[in-house]
């Protein structure tokens, strides 16, 4: 492999060139004359060609180094435009993050944080990607995403993860649904009865809620009967209050629902556990700026 010609040598040569003066040269870089002639001189010797023509009132470009400056101005322009664009992302905080997260959590626990932190900081640009959380952590594997907003896992290989805080699943209906289920089986049911006698409404599996469902209800040897899977926490919900049926849903979501009355959380023998979210992201890659400032702002919101 040749040699590469130092950058200097074309830092000087493009000053040489720009101001037609050696002595005012040496003085904006700094450098003695016999420093920039020396210079100079090196260049032409590498390109094998002659850059200036010396006379005693200076010195001139000449064809070659006419041609040359053409692209050394070009050049140290794009540095010069490239360090201030580097500035200005430092001092506005200028960046792209990349969030993966779903639908759910990305409309009761991410768009608060977003909210706050986008009015602090408007030059930041943000990439939402809606999934399951299990895709989420693959796309972090792969590096598609800087952060994911994600349901604790029991495999989170590769991964980080940092609790922000815990949501509680729990079974509701509405009381005309109960009473109509009362109807239809001549008496009320035990809780766990409900499960299998009503219309049991579930996320769908790729859900890793719905792992977690399943895995409780099997743990406690709960029987279930029909089961109608839907894609999405705000379509279980919307379902529930409808009065279709016994839905799964998580109790930080429908707070205002049990409030007024408007469905009614059943009362397990045992109470499902509180599980974790959190914020997500792989071992393997480094965080952008932007993605690290994003995240020091949710923990300190935590605090």
């Amino acid at each position: 492999m040749e040699n590469q010609t130092p950058l200097s040598h074309y830092q000087i040569f493009n000053k040489v060139a720009e101001t037609g003066n050696i002595s005012l040269a040496a003085k904006e870089l700094f450098i003695s004359q016999p420093a920039i002639s020396k210079s100079i001189k090196k260049l032409e010797e590498e390109l094998n060609v002659l850059l200036f023509s010396r006379s005693s009132r200076g010195v001139r470009l000449t064809e070659e180094g006419k041609l040359l400056y053409e692209y050394t101005r070009e050049a140290f322009q794009a540095l010069n435009a490239g360090e201030a664009a580097l500035r200005q992302f430092s001092r506005l905080g200028v960046g792209h993050v990349r969030i993966g997260v779903s639908t759910t959590l990305c409309k009761y626990l991410l768009l608060p944080f977003l909210k706050e932190f986008v009015a602090a900081h408007p030059h930041i640009r943000f990439t939402i990607q809606c999934q399951s959380s299990f895709q989420t952590m693959e796309l972090l594997r792969e590096g598609r995403v800087d952060i994911g907003l994600v349901g604790q896992a029991e495999n989170m290989h590769g991964l980080n993860f940092i609790p922000t805080g815990q949501v509680e699943d729990v079974f509701v209906a509405t009381g005309a649904y109960l009473e109509n289920l009362t109807l239809r089986e001549g008496r009320l049911p035990q809780v766990e009865e409900l499960l299998y006698a009503g219309n049991l409404m579930l996320l769908d599996e790729k859900n890793i809620t719905r792992l977690y469902i399943d895995n409780y209800l099997a743990s406690h040897h709960i029987r279930t009967g029909q089961i109608l899977e839907v894609g999405s926490m705000d379509l279980l919900i919307e379902f529930a209050r409808t009065g279709l049926g016994i839905a799964c849903a998580i109790k930080e979501f429908i707070r205002e629902d049990i409030k007024n009355g408007r469905m009614f959380i059943l009362p397990l023998s045992y109470p499902i556990p509180k599980r974790k979210v959190g914020i997500c992201f792989a071992k393997n890659h480094d965080l952008p700026g932007a993605a690290q400032r994003f995240l020091n702002f949710i923990f300190e919101s935590n605090k």
